[in-house]
């Protein structure tokens, strides 16, 4: 077997064996495949595509390149995950965890930070003074274990295979193929060990797909994989053709999160949530959506999850006076309103340009090194 006649086999859209697979993803990771042939076949799978069971198996040999965790062993059972394809404005995990958690299920999850238009979740956590985003993974444990919930950056050696390949593909123009980005979202959703995991598939001007047909695709193709890996998966299309909520920037995130799990919050983010969480809760506890949506809804509007969501700030460091009162994080020093000239309403947003805004002023980042 040499990657020479993998390369040609799938220039020729013929299927790929598990043993060629794993033979390209196992010597990829050891460094004894060049990257020049890691690119073609990259490229050659973007024109030839993979079928369910070879992305299955692409995303097997990934995950299980590198650590993989189970928190069912480690935090007990209903350990549930929620994945966004990414987007503007989306601060759902800082209102949808606590009203989860809250409900009785663990989220112990790790986020990401910000890169180009889209924002991190752990960079809106790190606004709140003292929160800690880094920790030791007994202590990672042992918080969700305790409060059902805990959140930090991603770290450890989760799907290294996934990092080789997504470099190569972000210089080689392989980035946008469905069995490629697929296997790059469930390969380390799946070794970071939650049974269940709820995918929020975006689609429009700020999202990598930009229709609801290339975003179905997609979220078909990951509740697919999930299945024949024997988790329980679900995948909702969701709108990112304009930023969710009213507010885009770290702290202004928290603010309008707080805003709504006190129940005064936009009604169209404060909808989203819910639906997210009713789905979380059905899988993790096993009911319906319907009930699920119930008791996220009793958990919102009594003020058990804006509870959950103190907890869990305080147990990661955080100084809680700022989710009680917003009002002290720290904000832009100036700010410019803009009115409109006429009554009207806005038809179409460029919204991935409006996230690429928040960057310029500091809230994002162009390369992983930038600062906050």
């Amino acid at each position: 077997m040499t990657m020479y006649e993998i390369i040609q086999k799938k220039k020729e859209e013929k299927v790929l064996s598990k043993e060629e697979i794993s033979f390209f993803v196992q010597g990829f990771t050891r460094g004894e495949i060049p990257d020049y042939q890691a690119a073609a076949l990259m490229m050659a799978i973007c024109f030839s595509g993979m079928n369910e069971e070879e992305t299955a198996i692409l995303t097997e040999e990934m995950m299980y390149s590198g650590d993989v965790l189970d928190l069912t062993l480690l935090v007990g059972a209903c350990t549930v995950d929620k994945h966004s394809t990414g987007g503007v404005g989306d601060k759902t995990t800082l209102i949808l965890a606590p009203i989860v958690a809250s409900c009785g299920a663990v989220v112990a999850k790790m986020s990401g930070r910000g890169l180009g238009h889209t924002g991190g979740t752990v960079d809106k956590m790190e606004s709140v003074p003292g929160m800690k985003t880094s920790l030791p993974s007994e202590s990672f444990f042992k918080i969700a274990k305790e409060i059902g919930i805990c959140v930090v950056g991603q770290s450890g050696n989760f799907a290294p295979a996934d990092k080789k390949m997504y470099a190569l593909r972000d210089v080689t123009a392989t980035v946008n193929s469905i069995p490629l980005i697929a296997s790059s979202i469930m390969s380390k959703k799946l070794a970071s060990g939650a049974e269940n995991i709820v995918l929020d598939v975006k689609y429009g001007s700020g999202a990598f797909m930009k229709t609801p047909e290339e975003a179905k695709k997609l979220a078909e193709t990951m509740v697919s994989i999930g299945k024949r890996l024997g988790r329980k998966v679900s995948a909702l299309v969701t709108d990112m053709d304009s930023p969710l909520g009213t507010h885009i920037g770290n702290a202004l995130e928290v603010k309008e999160a707080v805003t709504v799990l006190q129940g005064k919050g936009d009604a169209e983010l404060t909808r989203l949530c819910l639906i997210l969480s009713s789905h979380m809760l059905s899988l993790a506890k096993n009911i319906t959506p319907e009930e699920g949506r119930k008791l996220a809804e009793d958990a919102l509007f009594s003020g058990k999850a804006f509870d959950k969501m103190k907890q869990w700030f305080s147990h990661q460091g955080g100084d809680i006076a700022f989710l009680d009162d917003p009002s002290g994080l720290s904000l832009s020093a100036y700010s410019c309103q803009v009115l409109s000239e006429k009554e009207g309403y806005l038809s179409k947003m460029k919204t991935d340009e409006i996230g690429l805004s928040a960057g310029e002023l500091g809230a994002g980042r162009k390369t992983k090194e930038d600062q906050i």
